[in-house]
């Protein structure tokens, strides 16, 4: 069975730089697992932290402007070309792990066939891993448009300020409903040491389910792109012990 992520909250809130690190700590717990990641982002951030380009997209596919790598098979009924269609988006990244890039997606309201093709054919391609970690943009909301699949566990990022546990607490909201009752919580990013005793209080005050903490990495602004930290990823691996999926190698 799939065991599925999905990391979500406000643009720069460092929800990418979060997924790499969730991305390493599963490989090094799970070196024989195969990992699939999702950028339900529209910044598109995920696939340039592992200095990939990536322009074949999910919606190139809905709107019919993806460039095949191949020519088109034949005699494929509507549903297996959706399926050949995302192989050929797949992008490798190692033995183990693909990512796929969704862009925009469409409004589970309309009523083409593609809408449930897709879905169904997302559907298919997500169970052959063994791990999916999606970068969401802002709540599930946008995902569930895209594909409708149970989530196990639901981050939302959150910076330290009213503001953001504010808006986190809006975003834990919005997607209870499509986290169905599994796990769902706040980390907090970017956070100082005194910061802690006003940030109890705020968590209080808006009864937030917090899963954890991770430092502020003042070195991050030198890996902007690549999304790398040994802070960030150190503190994903202790508050990882927090999650409801497996921990350790033949869990």
């Amino acid at each position: 069975m799939t065991v599925s992520i999905a990391v979500t909250g406000k643009s720069g809130s460092g929800k990418t730089t979060i997924v790499k690190a969730l991305w390493n700590v599963i490989r090094k717990k799970h070196p024989d697992k195969t990992v699939l990641l999702f950028d339900n982002d529209l910044t598109s951030e995920l696939g340039h932290s592992f200095g990939r380009d990536i322009r074949q997209t999910i919606y190139g596919i809905r709107s019919g402007k993806h460039e095949y790598k191949t020519g088109i098979p034949e005699n494929m009924t509507k549903q297996e070309f959706i399926e050949w269609a995302l192989e050929d988006i797949l992008e490798p990244i190692d033995d183990n792990t693909d990512i796929i890039v969704s862009w925009l997606v469409g409004s589970k309201d309309c009523r083409c066939p593609i809408t449930k093709q897709l879905n169904d054919a997302l559907v298919k391609l997500i169970s052959r891993y063994d791990f999916v970690i999606f970068d969401c943009e802002f709540d599930l909301k946008y995902l569930y448009q895209l594909v409708d699949i149970p989530i196990n566990v639901t981050l939302v990022i959150a910076h330290p300020n009213e503001a953001s546990v504010n808006l986190a607490k809006r975003i834990e909201e919005y997607s209870a409903k499509y986290a169905a009752g599994e796990q769902l919580g706040v980390i907090l990013n970017k956070v100082n040491k005194q910061d802690m005793e006003p940030l109890l209080e705020l968590l209080k005050k808006y009864d937030l389910a917090t899963l954890g903490t991770i430092p502020k990495d003042n070195e991050l602004k030198l890996h902007r792109i690549t999304k790398e930290s040994a802070i960030v990823e150190n503190a994903v691996e202790q508050l990882y012990y927090r999650l409801n999926i497996p921990q350790e190698r033949g869990e």
